[in-house]
């Protein structure tokens, strides 16, 4: 019998096991039943709470998720005490870890009562029942009210203002009616998410706005980058919303943010899920695709539930079979897009008069009541003549989710037309370079579901030859690493570079995954004179472009110094 602790965490809003911000911890043991291990935890969570008494105690909900080999378990937390939150759940957990070990409940008190006192202290310390009233005002008065551990803020953007921590004012002394919201979007999804917020943020400066975007690239107002770095979790979001520059705000939110924290926010106008695939599998308790659905689901809950869409929309892709079955589970209304004008879905939404998005005769269609041509598949720039059906898709969908914002359809045109493959507008996601006469793409893709999106795009593109860079992150399973080494096949290029990422090695040894799909490559009949070894992307840059002639196509997917890389090819 083995007990293991992965991770405690606070959860600062609505998450997967709760709509309620509080705690979570992870899991893992072998040799006993779940049930048991879930009975023993609240067992001790009550003795805890009991001991702690009703000046220090909580009233709490406690919520579980089972997994293979593991449990999350959560309770909810009032804002003030979610450190207090941690330590409790943990203490409960090393009771109930001790006794299901020595077999009798005796073996465990001896971790409770120091820890108990320490708790106590930490809990008097963190309380601040002025800061939940100044909340709770804020409710009252149907404010938005983010807070942090350095600061507090009423309303969003360029209706906000924001206080350090310690500095707020007393509420009656506050003018309620000053702070407001703004139209606000979430975007998740395996893939697309960046492009998806580029994009809608081109599409609302069409529409003389000011777009906050948060991503993991980037968080950006306007056309001024804040900063550069992974911004996709609360922490990004909560710095946009606080900009008084931001009129719209369009927040990438990603598998790790919703699973660590929660989401970033409680309520938004619109939400869009792109797709789903495989990624990132085997952590935090989420170990199949259907729960990665569940997962990029959550944002649902930022939506008003009912079938008025004038509160709220929740934007999905019909072609997706894993989240058409996710939505039975929702109660949101639900904008449909599809490349596919006889899907289903997109049937039944035109017979309802509910809102979907399609494609008819190389066109992309709006309806709502009534039908609107918004632009012409061809027109679109980062659909390259329509080879690349992936941005399809993300047109799609950002036309359900600005549409969903009120914003013109004319504005919607332009912001599509507007929006190119190249560096500034989208980097790092389908770029083209024509260097010397080869046709160079480099893109992010770092999943088989979006290394084939680019492959089928590729596929489509004359070339004389082609050939493929590309790289893994050590975190991923053998199989998922050979799954993206058989997408690349499907385009049967001339040259296979395997380039080493050793910022990304997580645990593996250096040239360990490039051998590893060296073996494969040649096991399924490559040629060992079209595979390359190189130390990084950029040795592998100049070796793949010092192959590739006029009239080639190479393709690039680069995962790490893409600046350099970029700069490179523009040298060239």
């Amino acid at each position: 019998m083995t007990f293991e602790l992965d991770e405690v965490r606070r959860l600062t809003g609505p998450n997967l096991l709760s709509d309620e911000p509080g705690a979570i911890i992870d899991v893992f043991f072998s040799d006993v039943e779940s049930q048991a291990v879930i009975d023993c935890w609240r067992k001790h969570l009550y003795h805890c709470q009991v001991t702690l008494g009703n000046d220090y105690a909580w009233p709490s909900n406690c919520y579980e998720r089972q997994y293979k080999g593991g449990i999350s378990l959560s309770i909810s937390a009032p804002m003030d005490l979610l450190y207090s939150a941690c330590d409790l759940i943990e203490l409960a957990w090393d009771l109930c870890a001790a006794e299901l070990s020595a077999g009798s409940e005796r073996a465990s008190t001896v971790y409770m009562l120091p820890r108990l006192a320490a708790l106590k202290a930490t809990i008097v310390d963190e309380r601040q029942p002025k800061l939940l009233e100044f909340m709770q005002q804020a409710q009252i008065h149907n404010v938005v009210c983010l807070v942090d551990d350095d600061e507090i803020s009423l309303g969003l953007g360029a209706k906000s203002e924001t206080w350090p921590i310690d500095k707020y004012p007393d509420p009656q002394s506050v003018n309620w009616q000053q702070y407001s919201t703004i139209p606000l979007a979430l975007v998740t999804g395996t893939n697309g998410k960046s492009t998806s917020v580029r994009l809608a943020a081109e599409i609302a400066k069409a529409a003389s706005l000011s777009a906050g975007v948060t991503s993991t690239d980037f968080i950006k107002v306007g056309d001024t980058i804040i900063d550069d770095g992974d911004y996709s979790g609360p922490g990004g979001a909560r710095l946009l919303l606080r900009d008084k520059r931001t009129e719209i705000a369009f927040l990438e939110v990603a598998r790790g943010g919703l699973l660590r924290r929660g989401l970033p926010v409680q309520t938004a106008n619109v939400a869009l899920v792109t797709n789903v695939a495989g990624d990132h599998l085997g952590q935090y308790g989420i170990n199949t695709v259907e729960e990665i659905a569940t997962v990029k689901s959550m944002v649902s809950k930022a939506i008003q539930k009912g079938t008025d869409f004038s509160k709220g929309t929740l934007v999905l892709n019909a072609d997706d079979a894993l989240l058409v079955t996710e939505s039975n589970k929702l109660n949101v209304p639900i904008c449909w897009f599809s490349e596919n004008e006889n899907n289903p879905l997109i049937v039944k939404a035109l017979s309802q008069n509910h809102p979907c998005v399609f494609v008819r005769n190389n066109k992309l269609v709006y309806s709502h009541i009534e039908q609107e041509i918004i632009a012409t598949i061809t027109d679109i720039p980062m659909t390259v003549n329509g080879t690349a059906k992936h941005n399809i898709q993300n047109a799609l969908g950002v036309i359900g989710l600005t549409k969903a914002l009120g914003i013109s359809s004319d504005a919607v045109l332009l912001g599509l037309i507007n929006f190119g493959s190249d560096a500034t507008d989208n980097p790092g996601r389908g770029n083209i370079y024509n260097v010397n006469g080869v046709t160079v793409i480099v893109d992010f893709a770092h999943n088989s579901h979006s290394m084939q999106a680019l492959v089928n795009m590729a596929s489509n593109m004359p070339a004389k030859a082609k050939h493929v860079m590309f790289s893994h992150a050590g975190d991923r399973s053998d199989k998922d690493i050979l799954d993206v080494a058989n997408a690349v096949s499907k385009l049967q290029p001339s040259t296979y570079v395997l380039a080493e990422i050793n910022r990304y090695l997580r645990g593996r040894e250096p040239n360990e995954i490039s051998l590893l799909v060296k073996d494969h490559l040649l096991a399924t009949g490559i040629g060992e004179q079209e595979i390359i070894l190189t130390s990084d992307p950029i040795d592998g840059t100049k070796k793949i472009m010092a192959r590739a002639v006029s009239g080639d196509l190479v393709l690039l997917f680069v995962l790490d110094e893409r600046d350099k890389v970029q700069a490179l090819l523009t040298d060239k």
